[in-house]
C-alpha cells in the first residue's frame, strides 16, 4: 500500500488549477491504482483537487474531518456539492473528536494524516502562512522524517485575499485612510 496525504492552499488562482492537477497526477502515477490510498481533510482547494486526482487514478480516498461541525460550519456553499461528492466517494471518513472546527481540530487532523502517510504532497507556494497552515504541516512532516513532495508549478499563483493589496498598487480612493482634520480653531489631539 502507498499512503499519500495532502496539505495545501485553499485559495488557488483559477489559471493554476490545471498545471497543479497535472503535477499531482504525475506524483500519484508513481503508484499502482490498487495500492494507492489518498488521505485528505477535504478542505476546498488543494485538498479537494488531490482527492479528485486520487479517485481519478483509481486509488482509494480516506477522509479525516477535523470536527463534527466541519461541513456545516466550514464548507462554503459554492463548494458544498463537490465536498459531498468527494466525501461520498471516500472509502472511509474519520471525524476527529472535536465538536467545533478550530486550530486544535485542524492540527489533530493533520497529525493523523502525517502519522499514516508514507509521503506528503504539499500544494504550496513555499511561503509562511498562518498558524497550523501548510507551512507548519510541511515543517512537522520534515521533522518527523516523512518525505514531502512540493507541488507548485512555475507560474502557479494564489489570488489576493480580500482586503489585501499587491505591494506597489494604490488602494482605491474610497479605501485610502483619511487624515484627521480637527475642526477650525481646535488643535490636534
Amino acid at each position: 500500500m502507498a499512503t499519500v496525504a495532502v496539505t495545501g492552499h485553499v485559495r488557488i488562482s483559477a489559471g493554476s488549477l490545471a498545471p497543479i492537477r497535472q503535477a499531482v497526477d504525475s506524483v500519484l502515477a508513481r503508484y499502482p491504482a490498487d495500492a494507492l490510498v489518498g488521505l485528505s481533510c477535504l478542505a476546498e482547494g488543494a485538498d479537494a483537487l488531490f482527492a479528485a486526482a486520487v479517485l481519478a487514478a483509481g486509488g482509494r480516498l480516506e477522509v479525516v474531518l477535523p470536527s463534527a461541525d466541519y461541513r456545516a460550519r466550514m464548507v462554503a456553499p459554492h463548494y458544498a456539492g463537490e465536498f459531498d461528492l468527494l466525501c461520498g466517494a471516500a472509502s472511509a471518513v474519520k471525524v476527529m473528536p472535536y465538536r467545533q472546527a478550530s486550530t486544535a481540530a485542524y492540527a489533530a487532523a493533520n497529525r493523523v494524516l502525517l502519522a499514516r502517510a508514507q509521503l506528503l504532497v504539499a500544494v504550496w507556494d513555499g511561503l509562511p502562512g498562518g498558524r497550523g497552515g501548510t507551512a507548519d504541516t510541511v515543517a512537522a512532516a520534515r521533522t518527523a522524517g516523512l518525505p514531502v513532495e512540493i507541488v507548485w508549478p512555475p507560474g502557479a499563483s494564489r489570488p489576493e485575499p480580500p482586503g489585501r493589496r499587491t505591494p506597489g498598487r494604490r488602494a482605491p480612493e474610497a479605501a485610502r485612510p483619511r487624515r484627521f482634520s480637527p475642526p477650525a480653531g481646535r488643535a490636534r489631539p
